[in-house]
């Protein structure tokens, strides 16, 4: 009679280990795969999410080159209000200087930092502000987001649009509550009033990096050559 030997724990935690080994590899061969398959479909996605961002602020019909190409990454921007590095899209038409879109942050908003994307023109006027995101108290601050707003034929936020420097005395950039030009809603001025102090930062820093910004080198365009 022939007597099994039965393997011992040793044995036994070796093979287990293999076996945990081999379904490592595998399941991660697998993972990366699906990865690789459905990267495309990802890419396409964050452009289409961030061509709908740009079109809110600026229309498609104001500049004739690819933003998505034509881009500037900027380091983190205290006058912007950002703290991590954010990317600038530069609209062209012909060639020239058209507009530039960027993110900007009001830190100060009633439940924390309201995040923004606005378009400014080369000639230093608005084209649009959106909040992409905030934590506002629903149906009391939250009207700085359009699709929020009461108002659906002239939204709070579009009260910006065609405003500049040069055409909107320093003190007015405020809430009317302060005796600036913005109007808001009674008991929820904390927000418009975070918004309007982050919008006028990021048109000052456009106005006194204009040139810098439209002529800065286009590292992407560089990169396909």
């Amino acid at each position: 009679m022939v007597t099994v030997k039965e393997p011992t724990a040793g044995t036994m935690a070796a093979r287990t280990a293999v076996i945990l080994f081999v379904f490592v590899i595998v399941f991660t061969g697998l993972l990366a795969g699906a990865y690789q398959w459905t990267l495309p479909a990802i890419q396409a996605s964050a452009t289409e999410e961030k061509m709908k961002l740009v079109n809110e602020v600026l229309p498609t019909a104001s500049y004739d080159n690819d933003l998505l190409h034509d881009t500037l990454a900027l380091a983190p921007t205290p006058e912007l209000g950002l703290e991590e590095p954010s990317t600038v899209f530069r609209a062209r038409m012909g060639g020239a200087p058209a507009a530039l879109v960027l993110e900007a942050v009001a830190p100060d908003g009633y439940a924390g930092k309201i995040r923004l994307i606005l378009a400014v023109q080369a000639d230093g006027r608005v084209a649009g502000v959106r909040v992409t995101q905030h934590k506002e108290t629903p149906g009391l601050g939250d009207y700085v987001e359009p699709k929020k707003d009461r108002n659906k034929e002239r939204p709070w936020i579009t009260q910006f649009n065609g405003l500049s420097l040069a055409t909107l005395a320093e003190k007015e950039w405020k809430v009317k509550k302060d005796g600036g030009h913005f109007d808001s809603n009674a008991g929820a001025t904390v927000t418009p009033r975070a918004v309007v102090k982050a919008v006028k930062k990021a048109v000052a820093y456009v106005d006194a990096h204009r040139d810098e910004l439209f002529a800065a080198a286009d590292k992407n365009a560089a990169d396909r050559k």
